[in-house]
């Protein structure tokens, strides 16, 4: 029973230091209120469009004329303007008159009446890769619809028979989008951000609750933080990550539920599938952030520490480049942060639909990482905790000495 009042005092005062504190409140609630808005208004819109591009036609036919228009009809596609050459293309393009440049070579309309290839060049301003992307795939649905129309015009000069029964390439393709049906910046990258959010906000509001209680020791004379309850390590670990958990689970639903609901993200999945993977994903991050209050000497060391390695983290979990090609290195580093299993885990849900048994790999590496962060966090508390009774039999032999 003694054990269960000292959980429940330790529950009871981390909440209390929690609300009180506004730094933790930054990081508890307004960084997850905040943080997915605001991410989210800066990569709408999520489809690039109408981008300025100039033409530099070498060949100056019907044939070329008719490609031109073609890609000027895409979305992605907005033709300014001709040029005479290449260097007055490149001279538009250094005073930021446009973002890529297509040029027609002189033989594009023979070549095209002799049934050859012909080769159209595409220059693009790399500033961007979301412009790169959009335009690469405005000029290949123009390519292969006009693969398909020669193909039919070809076999219809052969046979006139044949004519009536061609529409289109003898094999044809059909994209079937299954995740990020809009193809969207933002609906491909921030259901990954919202959890990195989440780990990132547990972390930094943990390490600084440390640095506050190191403030506390270092100005007592004692060295004593008069705020600890002074329960075991195994009652402390668990009262604080209950804590933890009591504050972060709304703010989890808000950022995994409300927000896609806001801005009409991939929402495939069901909220009971992906939530288990959520929970074990909050509470290994609240023991990481228990084991890594040891490296925490003032409150401010928690921004340093968090806020530097949130790129890294962004990078390891796999969004910007996959896994699987990592160095053995990273690899390993990327394995061991709750939040790549958590990313990877619920954009398979959410965005593609998984169920949480088709992620079990994702679940098992998480309660793998909870019982090792758990074991460091309590030997943290064990070997850095020094009790109050302690330190006032040392001073009575200290006197008495």
């Amino acid at each position: 029973m003694k054990w269960f009042k000292d959980l429940f005092r330790v529950w009871r005062r981390e909440v209390w230091l929690s609300v009180t504190d506004i730094g933790v409140i930054l990081f508890f609630i307004a960084l997850p209120l905040a943080y997915p808005i605001v991410y989210t208004l800066i990569y709408n819109p999520e489809v690039v469009k109408e981008i300025e591009t100039v033409v530099v036609d070498h060949s100056r036919t019907a044939e070329s004329r008719e490609l031109v228009r073609a890609i000027d009809a895409t979305q992605s596609v907005n033709i300014v303007g001709y040029a005479a050459d290449m260097a007055e293309a490149r001279r538009a393009w250094a005073e930021k008159k446009c973002y890529a440049i297509i040029e027609v070579p002189a033989d594009y309309a023979r070549r095209i009446g002799r049934g050859e290839q012909a080769v159209v060049s595409y220059y693009q301003d790399m500033s961007l890769l979301v412009r790169y992307r959009q335009i690469l795939f405005s000029l290949t649905g123009v390519q292969m619809e006009k693969s398909a129309q020669l193909t039919a015009e070809r076999l219809a000069d052969e046979s006139g028979i044949v004519s009536t029964m061609v529409s289109g390439l003898p094999v044809g393709s059909q994209s079937n989008i299954i995740g990020d049906s809009s193809q969207g910046f933002a609906s491909f990258v921030m259901p990954g951000v919202i959890v990195i959010i989440l780990q990132q906000g547990m972390l930094m509001g943990i390490t600084m609750l440390a640095g506050t209680r190191r403030d506390r020791r270092r100005r007592d004379p004692r060295g004593v933080d008069r705020s600890d309850v002074g329960a075991g390590p195994l009652a402390t670990v668990l009262g604080r990550t209950l804590a933890y958990l009591t504050l972060y689970l709304p703010m989890a639903f808000y950022v995994l539920v409300i927000v896609p609901q806001l801005f009409s993200f991939p929402q495939n999945g069901h909220f009971w599938d992906y939530f288990p993977l959520i929970f074990v994903m909050l509470l290994a991050s609240a023991f990481l952030g228990q084991t890594l209050q040891i490296f925490v000497r003032e409150r401010e060391t928690s921004m340093v520490l968090i806020v530097f390695t949130s790129v890294f983290f962004l990078f390891l979990s796999g969004l910007t480049w996959p896994r699987y090609a990592f160095p053995p290195f990273w690899l390993a580093v990327s394995n061991a942060l709750p939040a790549t299993w958590g990313v990877e885990g619920f954009i398979h849900i959410n965005s593609n639909g998984a169920t949480l048994g088709e992620v079990v790999h994702c679940f098992k590496a998480l309660w793998l990482l909870t019982g090792i962060y758990f074991i460091t966090a309590v030997l943290v508390r064990h070997f850095s905790y020094c009790p109050q009774s302690t330190l006032d039999d040392e001073q009575d032999s200290l006197t008495a000495g």
